[in-house]
């Protein structure tokens, strides 16, 4: 009796320390799970913040995209043209305009051979891309010389300014006529809100001076390349981010603030209200960039002047290559501006679309064999109009359909840059007059389904 006793209080103590164990385990597991559940809350939550950040972000993207879908857009493109040309000085220029798909046409330019107070041997070219209204632009376009020629900076002592009055002038200049446009936009209570961009340049007998301040850019191509272009002013560049970070704003979306899409302009005065910021260090800058190059005689060709509606569809060398195979095929200026425009609409831009051309001596010369190569290209496109149109059988198949099989073929000599797009114009004439009866919904000049 005394034995089971014993073992009983043994097996007794064992199952105590099992139990002891045993508790000890769950509560491990217990505290493990809790860990975890923890865990898991935390990360639900930082979830559900990035979520609601990213929905507010789409949902601000979504709200601008909205505002220009429904706000700045037409639902045909107004394709008529502003054209002017002109020579002076050993320069000839041709520029064409066009509204596009835009509500409004908020560019301007300005052209002018032969500038006053004894600088008659010396031009001036520019192209003003507004936004938010026109009036900056339109201002700019009648003013912005007389401010840069006027100031002392530009003028400096007796006789022809030297390379750096001009270069000092133009910053001068441009500092000048912003800080105008604010007192009258003061004077009217704030009435105007618009802003622009603008891109030129300043030709004297030995140097030409490229100036830039926002995304419109100017390019020079010299010995048959591209020698130079503008850099774009734009908000996620890291000197200018760092500038808009200095002045307490941010780049989002990649806009000033989320809003403005170019860091440099002129206007814009909502921007420009930093206090103990100078003009040059508020979230948008009106102060351009500006570069000398000598001139060379025997290598420069011409130079390219146009709004971001032109670059956001063809690059650089894209339209340098386009441009230089239209002055081998006619020596019109005009014609070959609107050849530009209406290649980079069918392109697919968007937006205002403006182009100043300036042609030196060494330009490229019409060339019998590109002019004959040319024709035998509309030709060719013509005849393989006629052949899609005639085996589609019953009824005429859309431009939609043409276009599309016409850029699913191998076509040779379609010129560099513009290729089929820069053909659109013959290939809708010959297909109009083969489908005259065609409804108009199916001749969209809408290039979204094009390609």
């Amino acid at each position: 009796m005394h034995c089971l006793s014993r073992k009983w209080l043994a097996e007794a103590v064992i199952w105590t320390k099992l139990k002891k164990r045993e508790k000890r385990r769950m509560g491990k597991r217990i505290r493990e799970k809790k860990r975890k559940q923890k865990k898991s809350i935390i990360k639900r939550k930082e979830r559900r913040g990035q979520m609601k950040r990213m929905f507010a972000r789409n949902k601000h993207e979504t709200d601008l995209k909205d505002q220009d879908i429904m706000g700045a857009f037409l639902d045909k493109p107004k394709m008529e043209k502003h054209n002017a040309q002109g020579q002076g000085n050993g320069l000839r220029y041709g520029l064409s305009s066009m509204q596009g798909w835009r509500v409004e046409m908020e560019d301007a330019h300005t052209a002018v051979i032969g500038l006053p107070s004894g600088l008659e041997t010396w031009s001036f070219f520019a192209v003003y891309d507004g936004h938010a209204g026109s009036q900056v632009a339109k201002y700019c376009c009648e003013h912005l010389l007389d401010h840069i020629t006027n100031n002392q900076d530009f003028k400096g002592s007796a006789g022809a300014p030297s390379v750096e009055n001009v270069k000092n002038g133009i910053r001068t200049g441009f500092l000048e006529i912003d800080e105008h446009m604010r007192v009258m936009s003061e004077k009217k209570h704030g009435a105007d809100r618009s802003g622009s961009t603008a891109v030129g340049v300043l030709i004297s007998p030995h140097h030409t001076y490229f100036i830039n301040c926002g995304d419109s850019r100017g390019l020079l191509c010299r010995n048959r390349k591209v020698y130079f272009f503008t850099q774009d002013h734009k908000p996620n560049n890291p000197l200018e981010k760092e500038r808009i970070q200095n002045a307490g704003g941010s780049v989002m979306i990649q806009r000033v603030n989320g809003s403005l899409a170019v860091s440099r302009a002129l206007g814009d005065f909502d921007y420009k209200c930093v206090h103990g910021k100078g003009p040059t260090e508020q979230l948008v800058s009106p102060e351009p960039e500006v570069h000398d190059i000598e001139r060379s005689e025997e290598d420069d060709q011409f130079i390219i002047l146009a709004c971001d509606g032109i670059w956001d569809v063809m690059g650089n060398e894209e339209l340098c290559d386009f441009v230089r195979s239209r002055l081998e095929v006619t020596d019109d200026l005009e014609k070959v501006c609107n050849e530009v425009v209406d290649t980079c609409l069918y392109k697919g831009s968007r937006d205002n679309m403006s182009v100043i051309l300036i042609c030196f001596p060494n330009a490229p010369k019409v060339l019998p064999e590109a002019v004959k190569k040319e024709a035998e290209l509309d030709k060719y496109l013509e005849s393989r109009v006629e052949e899609i149109i005639k085996k589609q059988g019953e009824g005429v198949p859309d431009l939609v359909h043409v276009m599309r099989t016409l850029a699913s073929e191998n076509i040779p000599s379609l010129p560099p840059g513009g290729e089929l797009a820069s053909k659109r114009n013959i290939i809708e004439a010959v297909y109009n007059r083969l489908n005259p009866y065609k409804n108009d919904d199916t001749d969209s000049t809408s290039t979204d389904d094009m390609w």
